[in-house]
């Protein structure tokens, strides 16, 4: 009998209804940047110091300028780099004092010897001052100084959102099928994301947080796998590269709507509302037909088939009755996660792809986290790191069939390493060269954390795919997990230890970077063990 591949050159493997599907699919991927990546704004911590009481009144009556009165009232205020007495402590003393002098305002207090760091210093008592015209939870919550790991805190729970979601979201992909998956995470996702937006308090923040990140990157593979499956094999790699590009639009986008609109509820709502309309999916997204045959349910499958080429134009010839198994057992298939290391060599791929995706994932988020916590315009510098992911998926375009996945993988992992570790040894006052080699290392993690994601789907069976695919990335989210506190508590040690850590930790997946032989999907476990071979 013949495959499902066999009647899709006959009826379009990448013709007018794979092209629609794609394109409404690409909407999600789009959407699903600002959970991923939404720390970069939302948690946006701008220049702060202590608010100290009477200081503003006292600025007032002497006429001083905003430097000025930095300098007068904020202890350590213009030493080089950044000071944790100038944004967390402030001076112990009364400004309301009457008779202060505008030219040396500290002389009048007891302790004051000619030498500031002789006065005594205190908590921010009374709260911050932020440098901002916008907001970000930061401001609002004064995440800031002993709080500051509340920040790490907010994006690590979306992660470990992701993570516990990856298991059972892929569990009900491959059980119930890839549509109602799709459709289910999408309005859970969308309701959580405007919970967010109205959180009354940081708690609440978290807790909504995760429950969006319980169900959002489920919907996203969901997409990913549904478009790969109704493709044939020529075009698969183009349309699995093509969706994680539309990703990359979506950052451009997000950097755009974070300029237009500083404030952080606001600009939740409006990342968030859109997402209500891609519930179309249930009426204008087809089940996969794939899915429908690892199920036996091959009526439904054929129905889908025929749908197909009528909106291709084509017409299905008659020999074409029926679809099957390259290997047939006779029994409905259902995924168990025993299945992802019942063989050698299928638990030697899931435990390389689970340490390929932990790596890629630190490195892709904890680069964007460095970049945009050093950098002079934080929205610039979002928008040049971002640009340079097109070309590293038309790399990828390129090389991929001519060379296979091992060698352009490889050189990407090298890429991103060494850029992290030269990055750390430029100086700060050429930002220009930081940024560059930032980017430059950007677009490595990239082409490596595509690869690495597309490969995953070549490497387990259809039955198997959604579930793999998502226990597998389940280890991109513990980098995810990790990322934050690497980059915001290291950086205070050493601003470019992070840099060091990602690079030294990158370089190290060189030795585990699996190559795949062939472009076609394996649909039963032995398919898997004689057709995929991955080197060392």
């Amino acid at each position: 009998m013949p495959t499902l591949d066999d009647i899709l050159e006959h009826i379009g493997e990448f013709d007018l209804f794979q092209k629609q599907v794609f394109f409404v699919l690409c909407f999600m991927s789009a959407a699903f940047t600002p959970i991923y990546v939404g720390v970069i704004f939302l948690g946006f911590t701008p220049e702060h110091h202590c608010l100290s009481p009477g200081v503003a009144e006292l600025s007032s009556r002497c006429g001083w300028s905003l430097e000025e009165e930095l300098n007068y009232t904020v202890p350590e205020q213009g030493r080089r780099g950044e000071s944790f007495s100038s944004r967390c402590r402030r001076y112990n003393m009364d400004w309301n004092t009457t008779g202060l002098s505008c030219i040396n305002p500290l002389e009048n207090f007891t302790g004051y010897y000619g030498n500031r760091s002789s006065i005594p210093l205190t908590h921010c008592q009374d709260g911050w001052v932020y440098d901002s015209s916008g907001s970000s939870i930061v401001t609002e919550f004064n995440l800031v100084c002993e709080d500051s790991w509340k920040v790490d805190l907010f994006q690590s729970c979306v992660n470990a959102g992701f993570f516990f979601g990856s298991i059972y979201v892929g569990y009900i992909a491959d059980r119930f099928g890839r549509k109602l998956c799709l459709v289910v995470t999408i309005l859970l996702s969308a309701t959580s994301g405007v919970l967010v937006a109205f959180a009354p308090s940081y708690l609440w923040i978290v807790i909504f947080r995760f429950l969006q990140g319980l169900v959002s990157k489920g919907s996203w593979t969901a997409g990913y796998i549904l478009i790969t499956e109704i493709v044939g094999p020529s075009h698969r790699k183009t349309v699995g590269i093509l969706y994680q590009v539309a990703f990359t639009v979506g950052l451009l986008l997000l950097d755009g709507v974070a300029y237009a609109i500083p404030h952080w509820r606001w600009l939740q709502l409006t990342v968030t509302l859109p997402c209500f309309l891609l519930l179309l999916y249930y009426w204008c997204l087809p089940e996969s037909p794939r899915w429908l045959i690892s199920q036996k349910q091959n009526d439904k499958a054929m129905k889908i088939v025929d749908y197909i080429a009528k909106k291709n134009g084509k017409k299905l010839p008659a020999h074409f009755q029926n679809i099957n198994l390259e290997e047939d057992d006779g029994e409905k298939r259902s995924p168990s996660f025993t299945d992802l290391v019942r063989t050698p060599q299928m638990r030697k791929h899931t435990f390389i792809l689970m340490y390929n995706w932990l790596a890629s994932s630190l490195q892709y988020q904890g680069l964007i986290m460095h970049m945009a916590m050093a950098g002079e315009d934080m929205y610039l510098d979002f928008f040049y790191s971002a640009l340079v992911e097109f070309p590293a998926a038309f790399i990828i375009l390129l090389t991929i069939n001519r060379i296979g996945r091992r060698y352009p993988w490889a050189v990407a992992t090298l890429v991103a390493g060494v850029a992290c570790l030269i990055m750390a040894l430029i100086p700060e006052d050429i930002h220009w060269l930081k940024v560059t080699v930032g980017c430059i290392g950007r677009m490595g993690i990239t082409m490596s954390i595509e690869m690495v994601c597309f490969v995953n789907t070549e490497l387990y069976p259809t039955f198997l795919r959604n579930l793999g695919v998502m226990v597998c990335s389940s280890f991109c989210d513990v980098g995810g997990i990790l990322a934050p506190f690497i980059v915001y508590r290291l950086a205070e040690i050493w601003h470019e230890l992070p840099l060091i850590v990602f690079g030294k930790y990158f370089l190290s997946c060189l030795q585990s970077v699996p190559q795949v032989r062939e472009n076609i999907f394996p649909v039963t476990k032995l398919s898997t063990h004689n057709k995929l071979i991955v080197h060392f």
